[in-house]
């Protein structure tokens, strides 16, 4: 079912042009759809740009690096159905990529869709990414800590978790607490500032948020039979592939979720059985990890069956209604 003729398309196109920061006061208006892992955000952004001219950005943190496809759920060719993507594949996994580095392109990219009358769409399930895109966060300018980080490396990620805690709570229910190398710089800012991050004054895009979630029995399936299908298309392979063309154990275990435990897996520390028990435990965390971010901010419209003829007609009018205001 189509969610908006073509002629609505166009309209709202225009609409959202003519509200570009480049044309006078007005901020620039975008979509942006978000949600846990698994849910079907991805299909969802894409029947939005087919039915309102749209173009998508994505913003996810581990899909702008090349060759970690089937691990990180990357849309493919064949599923874009002919909608742009943008900021994926965008750098070599060996190199670390930051929501400093993401942002630049990302609004780059969101005045060149405009100024060619699209819609732009944000995706994603990284919420620090869209925070700092869509609301402008301030990003910390701490330096590194030589000493610090010294100290730090000697602990465990349960006892680097325990001390991010006691600085900022906050970011501790956020981040990803297997993750080392991030809760390390999460400390180091946070022993710098207080805590991390501070929004700026200034937002530039007038965002309409568009949520979409399940039940958690749901989603937990979804993950279990989405993890199944990943490894059907051969995961393993894949994070095989990486490690022959340079990637360490130690930059996989970095990359976290999938290529963690297919590291583990390679190395001959989890057996396959092992290694999918755990995937599909920390996925489902990381899943309530996204929401636990998302839901604190009341912008965001939720749709609990995003693909019903019900829910389809309710976020095409709400998306009509917010672009040619």
């Amino acid at each position: 079912m189509k969610l908006a003729n073509m002629h609505d398309s166009k309209s709202c196109a225009e609409k959202l042009v003519g509200s570009s920061p480049t044309s006078g006061n007005m901020k620039q208006k975008i979509v942006v759809v978000v949600g846990s892992t698994a849910v079907g955000k991805s299909a969802l952004a894409v029947r939005l740009a087919r039915t309102f001219n749209g173009e998508i950005i994505s913003a996810d943190s581990r899909q702008v690096y090349r060759g970690l496809n089937i691990g990180t759920g990357k849309i493919t060719h064949h599923e874009m159905q002919g909608v742009s993507h943008h900021l994926l594949d965008v750098t070599n996994p060996k190199k670390q990529f930051s929501v400093v580095r993401y942002i630049v392109p990302a609004e780059k990219t969101i005045a060149d869709i405009s100024s060619r009358g699209k819609i732009p769409i944000i995706c994603g399930g990284t919420g620090f990414y869209i925070s700092a895109l869509v609301d402008g966060i301030v990003l910390p300018d701490v330096p590194a800590n030589p000493d610090l980080r010294t100290r730090l490396k000697k602990k465990t990620p349960s006892e680097l978790f325990q001390i991010l805690q006691k600085l900022d709570p906050r970011r501790a229910k956020e981040i990803d607490k297997y993750n080392a190398r991030r809760i390390i710089r999460a400390i180091e800012i946070a022993e710098a500032l207080g805590n991390v991050p501070k929004l700026s004054a200034l937002r530039r895009y007038n965002p309409l948020f568009i949520g979409i979630t399940l039940a958690p029995q749901e989603l937990q399936k979804r993950i279990r039979v989405r993890l199944f299908k990943r490894m059907q298309q051969d995961m393993v392979a894949e994070a095989k592939r990486l490690h022959i063309g340079g990637l360490s154990w130690k930059r996989m275990d970095e990359l976290g979720l999938e290529y963690r435990y297919l590291a583990l897996h390679l190395q001959g520390k989890l057996t396959r059985a092992e290694m999918l028990k755990k995937l599909n435990t920390e996925i489902w965390h990381y899943a309530k990890r996204q929401m636990t971010w998302f839901k604190r901010d009341k912008r965001i419209k939720w749709f609990t069956d995003p693909f019903s003829k019900p829910t389809n007609e309710r976020i095409k009018n709400i998306i009509l209604k917010f672009l040619r205001i």
